[in-house]
């Protein structure tokens, strides 16, 4: 209890200092939402792609391999940018990036160039990676560090949200009937990108607007001089499980279209199949509730057994089962991936004391599963059939497994290194 302060003055004080975070918390709820809906619009443009530059699976693919591979590229820079210019200015900044890469839609568009569409996205990944490495410090800053977690499954939430609307808003926006000409079909992306574009470089400008805590970002000097967080077991086997978890429910989403396009699925329309997409993405926001009440009481070792055993049921579903049964069991997978980065990432920096901040910037680099899992899927689909190529993914919910039972266990040895 504060000493000197009356209890209304408190009430007041406090009122004061929720009523300030308000608009920088919409903000980072609204970045949030923006991040997941382009994210998520990638799955639009793998089928789309696809048929307008005759593509394999695996050159589609490629699609996601710019985007996140430019996470892998641009997360070490960006921490070093953000702690040059700052958080505040490191949003602004990354808003300008990613507004540039979407423009970069019009001149491939134009020209019809698939590898201009994959510059394009890696400007827009690397726009991203710079944005997330900045805003996360603000979550934990806007507001006290009980409620963090509270606002961290907010952001999550509207996150989730994005993810489950953009699939059909860029299905009504960017799919055009069929017998369409090359041109047509290029042509159809532009709106959708020029109009996000526009909201990026507005978002940019409101920021500069919005009064946002200074976060003085300090690099752990003594940490990095006696050690590597890479030296810890525990982490190094969490940034395989980080790598496993992103590259397979991405794959999942990109290759989800064109798998029920298959005669064995219904052979459904681009249209049509992206409701599945929208579906599946949406449960991995109905999960991410549930699972902000069940991790209060069930460990994160636990959860992540009974979730990656789930998922990888369902992709068995997938790859034995014929019709509506292996079309539900894989969109079901999006429930159960849904809290898997939640219960992966504590256990992979559990213990680390000083060397948590590289920890955290090791397992963000690993979010590059999703450049490269895809990929090698679209491979194993070209050459073995969608089906079979499945299997790749399950040996992602096994590896998962293997983390909940016993990668994320601490070496006794580990813990005096820490002090």
């Amino acid at each position: 209890m504060a000493v000197g302060i009356d209890v209304p003055e408190r009430m007041a004080r406090t009122e004061t200092r929720t009523q300030s975070y308000t608009l920088p918390l919409t903000l980072m709820v609204t970045l949030y939402f923006a991040i997941g809906f382009i994210t998520a619009m990638n799955d639009i443009l793998v089928p789309h792609f696809k048929d307008l530059f005759h593509l394999s699976n695996f050159l589609s693919l490629l699609v996601q391999m710019a985007f996140f591979g430019a996470y892998f590229v641009m997360s070490l820079p960006s921490g070093w940018i953000v702690g040059h210019i700052g958080c505040k200015n490191g949003i602004a900044v990354a808003l300008g990036i990613v507004g540039v890469g979407l423009l970069l839609f019009v001149p491939a568009s134009t020209l019809i160039l698939y590898p201009i569409f994959l510059f394009a996205l890696f400007v827009v990944g690397s726009g991203l990676a710079l944005l997330q490495v900045a805003i996360n410090p603000y979550v934990g800053a806007l507001g006290t560090p009980e409620t963090a977690a509270s606002r961290l499954n907010l952001c999550g939430g509207f996150n989730s949200l994005a993810t489950t609307i953009a699939p059909r808003v860029g299905a009504a926006l960017i799919f055009v009937a069929a017998g369409a000409t090359a041109a047509q079909l290029a042509h159809s992306v532009r709106l959708p990108y020029v109009v996000l574009a526009c909201c990026a470089f507005a978002l940019a400008i409101l920021t500069r607007f919005v009064s946002l805590p200074d976060l003085i970002e300090k690099n752990e000097a003594q940490g990095a001089s006696q050690g590597s967080a890479w030296s810890f077991r525990h982490l190094r086997l969490g940034a395989v499980a980080i790598f496993c978890y992103v590259g397979a429910e991405v794959a999942i989403g990109s290759l989800m279209i064109s798998f029920l396009g298959q005669p064995a699925l219904g052979g459904m329309s681009h249209a049509r199949a992206a409701q599945y997409v929208s579906l599946y993405w949406g449960g991995a926001m109905i999960g991410r509730f549930i699972g902000f009440v069940v991790l209060r009481k069930v460990l994160a070792e636990r959860a992540l057994v009974f979730v990656a055993m789930a998922a990888a049921i369902l992709v068995g579903v997938t790859v034995f089962g014929h019709g509506s049964l292996a079309l539900w069991a894989i969109v079901s997978c999006g429930l159960f991936n849904s809290i898997m980065w939640p219960c992966i990432f504590p256990l992979s920096v559990r213990g680390l004391g000083r060397f948590t901040s590289q920890a955290s910037g090791v397992l963000i680099m690993m979010v590059v599963g999703g450049a490269l899992i895809p990929a090698l899927q679209g491979l194993a689909a070209d050459r073995f059939g969608y089906q079979p190529s499945f299997l790749m993914i399950l040996l992602c919910y096994v590896y998962l497994i293997y983390f909940g039972l016993s990668g994320f266990r601490i070496r006794p040895g580990d813990l005096e290194r820490v002090r």
